[in-house]
Formats: structure tokens, sequence, C-alpha cells
């Protein structure tokens, strides 16, 4: 009984990760998302488009406005920080938001 219950909760978990292809899906949707609102902003304070400094600006204002997603902080001072709470010392990876 016992192995059953780890076998499906196993699966249980295996069936909530995300393939490498829908993680790239997702990804690419997301930036598609940020070029359509940010780009003409960024064209607008004549950065050519599709350039790396276009880009940069495109990113640099999706961080700015607070984006639309949760990333995943890879900081050495924890996640902590990022929520308002805690001292922020530590290390580890937290989810940001």
């Amino acid at each position: 009984m016992r192995t059953f219950i780890l076998t499906m909760a196993s699966a249980c978990c295996l069936l909530g990760c995300a393939t490498p292809q829908e993680q790239a899906r997702k990804q690419q949707m997301e930036m598609d998302r940020m070029m359509a609102e940010y780009g003409p902003a960024c064209s607008q304070l004549g950065y050519p488009a599709n350039s790396d400094l276009w880009r940069n600006c495109v990113l640099q204002l999706d961080a700015k406005n607070g984006g639309g997603r949760s990333g995943v902080s890879t900081s050495i001072f924890g996640s902590f920080g990022s929520w308002g709470r805690g001292s922020g010392v530590g290390i580890g990876i937290g989810v940001g938001r």
C-alpha cells in the first residue's frame, strides 16, 4: 500500500511539470507580449527596432512597470527581500511576487 501511495504521489508531481518545449513556448509568448506592449515606445525613444538596445529597452520598461509575470529570484540574497518581508539575507532561490 505504501508503494502504491508513493507511486501515485510521484505521478501527480510529474503531471505538474512542464516540458522544456512548453516552457520555451511560454517564454516566447511572454516576450511577444512585451515586444508588442513596449516595442513602439522604445522605437519612439530612438532605438532601432529589433536591435540589442531596443530589446534592452523593452526588458527595462517591462521590469519598471512590474511586468505581468512572476519570476524566479536567483539572487544570493534570497527572495524575502523582494517580497518586503524579512531581512533578505540568506542564500537560495525563491519565487518573486
